[in-house]
């Protein structure tokens, strides 16, 4: 996130390398519906939660007012929960939902949120709740770190002795030890000294504020007793940077580039968690049609180690291609669990929650890994709508967009998202493990269709 406006369009390059084919059957960037940055995994109970910043369609500047969550167990499928807080469930913010991150302690879960107050002074909020997926309450009624005008990019973490950190900051990094309780601390804020040994000589202009690459979004990592400091790293256009210390508090030495330059978003972000016994690094950029540095998508990729500790370098690929596990059809599974899609957005309101909507005809949703076990299924439900009159269906193919076809089913006219109906039809019986797709057919202009669950029964 950026501090002056001006600054930074005066920066931006738009870069043409290493977009990632949106319309190709990649996996990066994880979600197409909305457009997303700033990630910021967490596991929780086998699980993989993801928080995110949520850029505004159109956007022009980082026009941010909500962060959303989504969850993974198979690392290809992803489940989208929706906004969970907006910078209007605190009562002292005037506007900017920028980068958080989350973090378990104890069963409540603390989200540390940089927003600017109604004084237009920048400080860090907290918000808790006793569910990853929230309510989250703002227990202070204030600024947890109102510092300076840096108090942005959040980064928070627990050490094995059960000390807490939390480390932020533009063009510096602030650090405080928290207390037990997660929305106190008793010391003094401190800064990492911002030396080229730490990290690393900045090349380009010189700006005595920017001696060094450190620029924004730190992130705290530990790995064979090795702590991380992962950060994006100017000039600008953002790269991933690294540096490496035997204690959170340092000192630091820089160890190179994780992420060079990459994509059409002249900001990065860094977010790094284990899951199922890998370690996964994430990022954003701004490969969906439409996207820029305004208008962001989160992605991933595994990050990998050598022998000594340091991190291999790596761009920005299709992402992950082989799934942690199957998917069950005999279940109810949310329409807005989605492998990749196009052409979809996704909604929410309080007669169902989140749900899709399908923007054009031959919009459609994939499914990654679907079993349907030896025994198979014939039979499939769905709860959908639409707002147009005749001649709007879905269909169901197996394994790509043209692959077979196993039913269709036809959408009555409900008459808006907030009406549905329940649609059940018979299928041509399948077996074994299948990528599935809804493609989303009809005539409209737009807002096709809409669509909030789906099941198979044999």
């Amino acid at each position: 996130m950026k501090i002056s406006q001006s600054m930074y369009l005066k920066k931006i390059k738009f870069l043409a390398a290493f977009i990632i084919p949106v319309f190709g059957f990649s996996q990066n960037p994880i979600v197409q519906t909305s457009y997303t940055a700033d990630p910021a995994p967490m596991v929780y109970n086998n699980k993989l939660y993801l928080y995110t910043s949520h850029d505004e369609d159109d956007s022009t500047w980082f026009t941010m007012n909500d962060w959303k969550l989504y969850t993974t167990e198979d690392m290809v499928n992803w489940t989208d929960h929706g906004a969970i807080l907006s910078y209007k469930d605190f009562s002292w913010a005037k506007m900017n939902a920028w980068a958080i991150q989350c973090i378990e302690r104890k069963g409540k879960f603390y989200l540390y949120a940089p927003i600017t107050d109604n004084q237009g002074r920048n400080g860090i909020g907290v918000a808790v709740s006793d569910s990853p997926y929230g309510p989250f309450i703002d227990p202070l009624g204030k600024p947890l770190v109102q510092n300076s005008d840096a108090d942005i990019d959040p980064t928070v973490f627990i050490d094995d002795d059960g000390q807490a950190y939390l480390l932020w900051g533009n063009p510096v990094c602030h650090y405080v030890k928290l207390n037990e309780d997660m929305i106190s601390y008793n010391d003094e804020v401190k800064i990492f000294p911002n030396t080229i040994e730490s990290f690393g000589k900045r090349t380009g202009k010189e700006d005595p504020r920017r001696p060094t690459t450190y620029e924004e979004g730190p992130w705290l990592y530990k790995r064979n007793k090795l702590y991380y400091l992962f950060f994006a790293a100017g000039p600008i256009s953002e790269h991933i940077g690294y540096s490496t210390s035997k204690s959170p508090l340092g000192p630091w030495k820089y160890q190179g580039v994780v992420m060079p330059t990459q994509g059409t978003s002249f900001t990065n972000h860094p977010g790094v968690v284990d899951f199922k016994g890998k370690t996964y690094f994430f990022y954003h950029n701004g490969a969906l049609p439409g996207g820029s540095g305004f208008t962001r998508s989160v992605a991933v990729e595994e990050l990998l180690f050598n022998s000594d500790g340091k991190v291999k370098e790596m761009n920005m690929t299709e992402g992950i291609k082989k799934g942690m596990g199957t998917l069950n059809p005999y279940a109810k599974s949310e329409a807005e669990t989605i492998a990749w899609s196009k052409d979809v957005k996704s909604m929410q309101n309080k007669e169902v929650g989140v749900f899709i909507t399908a923007m054009k005809n031959n919009a459609f949703t994939k499914v990654r890994d679907v079993d349907f076990r030896e025994s198979g299924a014939s039979k499939f439900t769905a709860r959908v709508g639409t707002t147009h009159n005749g001649n709007v269906s879905m269909e169901i193919r197996l394994d790509s967009l043209d692959g077979e076809l196993i039913g269709t089913v036809k959408v009555p006219m409900t008459g808006g998202n907030d009406r549905w109906t329940l649609v059940a039809t018979d299928i041509k019986k399948v077996s074994g493990v299948h990528d599935l797709y809804f493609i989303y057919k009809g005539n409209a202009a737009e807002k096709v269709m809409y669509f909030d669950y789906w099941m198979f029964s044999k």
